[in-house]
């Protein structure tokens, strides 16, 4: 066994480039934090975070270095759990995030609205790997029903658990499946309780037959349907976007991650070449790695755990550019980064 050994399993996933890569080319080294599967209304982890570095492996070994050589930390990996807990971590999180500047960037998704991009990309619209990100164009929709559900009491947190339940397919037993009735006993619950237009414009549109089929399509294993309860896609094109700039391609090294197969990032390139038919997909693939292997994984894992544990944190403190308003504010996906010259944060769409 491989825990008795010490030896490794083969790493899942991927989708290394198939030829010589040519070209403006740039490698980034990324991780997550608050994956948490199909459990998307965990309060524990209202967010996902992924976070990109664009280091070599030597200025990130000597960043790590430099962390470890001040703390007490495991020889194999620094972890933004024990990072935080330090009595300095204050001065080394300020250290850590002024060593990135220009270097890193951020993508956080709230998980909510999220689930309300779900309800309008895939219940109302043709499905699609574009879902969840810039390039299913109006998000609106989307942003008022987010705003409209929190304010309306209750009634969202039963609608969001009615949408995770119909949309979990895997290990149900389908012969008494009545997901979608309870769905839309959660929507009319909810209905009664919206008075914004534009939310419940969305809510109404809602059709018992269009949702059914694509319930169908999910147990029949379609796979031109994005998994539907799985944030982490739209959060890897979002940072591919952000890298690429319309101007080169992005080969991404992420440490391992079961939500990316081969066949999901396959898609994900096509609908991210579509916004330039002439050309390549920025995403020119994206390679497995151990992050105990890769020092630029372990930086992107500690950026990504710090900017996921610290959200809450008001003010000016070091960690603000990384960091969406406070929740209700801005549902949406958020975009920070360390580069000065760049906007530091997606607003909600109006």
């Amino acid at each position: 066994m491989a825990g008795s050994t010490g030896a490794r399993l083969p790493l899942q996933g991927g989708l290394p480039p198939g030829e010589a890569l040519t070209g403006a080319v740039r490698e980034i080294a990324c991780d997550e934090s608050g994956f948490s599967g199909t459990n998307l209304l965990d309060p524990a982890t209202p967010v996902i975070v992924h976070a990109g570095v664009d280091l070599t492996r030597d200025e990130a070994a000597a960043l790590i270095s430099t962390l470890r050589s001040g703390f007490r930390f495991s020889p194999d990996e620094v972890k933004s759990r024990q990072f935080l807990r330090r009595r300095e971590a204050a001065e080394a999180v300020q250290w850590f995030l002024s060593a990135l500047r220009g270097r890193a960037h951020v993508h956080l998704v709230d998980k909510e609205f999220f689930l309300a991009t779900r309800v309008v990309d895939l219940l109302l619209a043709e499905p699609s790997y574009a879902a969840g990100t810039r390039l299913s164009g109006d998000r609106r929709p989307a942003a008022a029903l987010h705003r409209a559900g929190r304010a309306a009491g209750p009634g969202w947190a039963a609608f969001l658990a009615a949408v995770v339940e119909m949309l979990r397919t895997k290990r149900r037993d389908r012969a008494d499946d009545r997901s979608v009735e309870r769905f839309f006993a959660a929507r009319d619950a909810l209905r009664r309780h919206v008075g914004d237009a534009q939310a419940g414009a969305v809510l109404d549109a809602l059709d018992p037959a269009r949702v059914a089929a694509v319930q169908a399509r999910l147990y029949a294993g379609d796979r031109t349907i994005p998994p539907p309860l799985e944030p982490l896609l739209p959060a890897l094109a979002e940072t591919v976007l952000h890298w690429s700039a319309g101007r080169r391609r992005v080969l991404v090294i992420h440490d391992e991650q079961s939500a990316l197969t081969e066949d999901r990032l396959r898609r994900l390139q096509a609908v991210l070449a579509a916004r330039d038919p002439a050309g390549p997909s920025p995403l020119a693939g994206l390679v497995m790695t151990d992050s105990r292997d890769d020092p630029r994984v372990q930086a992107a894992d500690l950026l990504a755990g710090v900017a996921r544990r610290m959200s809450g944190t008001p003010g000016d403190g070091p960690l603000r550019p990384l960091l969406s308003p406070a929740p209700g504010h801005d549902p949406g996906a958020v975009v920070a980064t360390h580069d000065p010259n760049a906007v530091t944060a997606e607003q909600e769409p109006t």
